[in-house]
């Protein structure tokens, strides 16, 4: 259940038991709860919020305040009407919220967006996860780039339904079910059909990012199943990164907290209970 969805430019309507509520005049719509040291969910570009259902009870129970978002353009969270920047978006939102510090956990994009703030901001962050993580400046590689041509051109011929079926197809392995596939299948729709709806176009800002500023500790993992690109960029991480060690789940294709959710989330809490350990 989701606790603490927001009213865009409004209020975050909470349980006091939860938060006092505060004013939030950002644009993204985002879920908080518990107690506890602050882990913060970054979604993948294939989905929205909705892919952390899995891990939040449990990360709840393991004794932390959880809060996950939507960025602009998917979920909830209307598009852009300006130049914007993901990473910014993140440490705003925590800003209004009162967090001074957090651990950051993301998935695919989402990772490349925790990767951001962490260098920018290291004084805000205090873990990171990155799951099948892209890179900032990273450069596609062959499959990568054909998949992308391949979804622009169904795109441009209306084919709204193939491009969903072709991003199932492509960022999911061989152990999600049927239930899950449907799950992404919803998340990845929404995104569509909010973006494509929108007046005009804003791409999120691309700034370069130096690592080596990165100093925390990070649990970086790819799949077995994934694209080459998010397996190469998980390997050569405990090169560019201070504090970071890698590990390859060979039954895992790219969104790997949805094929293998419990599996997953144990990762996760024993890795956040090392380093930044629940109250």
């Amino acid at each position: 259940m989701a606790l603490g969805r927001t009213k865009i430019g409004g209020y975050v309507d909470m349980p006091p038991s939860v938060v006092s509520p505060k004013v939030c005049w950002m644009t993204l719509s985002y879920d908080m709860a518990g107690d506890g040291p602050v882990l913060v969910l970054l979604h993948s570009g294939v989905c929205d919020r909705r892919m952390w259902d899995p891990q939040w009870p449990v990360l709840l129970d393991a004794g932390y305040r959880v809060v996950r978002c939507d960025f602009r353009g998917f979920g909830e969270s209307p598009v852009a009407d300006r130049p914007y920047d993901d990473a910014e978006d993140v440490v705003d939102l925590l800003g209004s919220l009162g967090i001074e510090r957090a651990a950051l956990v993301g998935s695919s994009y989402g990772g490349q967006v925790a990767m951001e703030v962490a260098a920018r901001r290291p004084d805000m962050v205090t873990a990171l996860v990155l799951l099948c993580s892209a890179l900032p400046g990273h450069v596609p590689g062959d499959v990568l780039r054909s998949f992308a041509e391949q979804e622009e051109a169904l795109i441009e011929a209306g084919d709204i339904a193939g491009a969903v079926d072709l991003n199932v197809e492509t960022w999911l392995g061989p152990e999600a079910d049927d239930t899950v596939r449907e799950q992404v299948r919803r998340m990845q729709r929404r995104a569509f059909d909010v973006q494509l709806a929108a007046a005009e176009e804003f791409a999120p800002a691309e700034a370069e990012v130096d690592l080596s500023l990165i100093k925390v500790p990070c649990l970086a993992l790819s799949g077995g199943h994934d694209l080459a690109d998010f397996r190469e960029i998980a390997a050569r991480l405990p090169e560019q990164l201070a504090d970071a060690r890698h590990r390859e789940l060979p039954w895992a294709g790219h969104l790997p907290s949805l094929e293998r959710p419990a599996e997953v989330t144990d990762l996760l809490i024993r890795f956040l209970h090392a380093t930044v350990p629940a109250r």
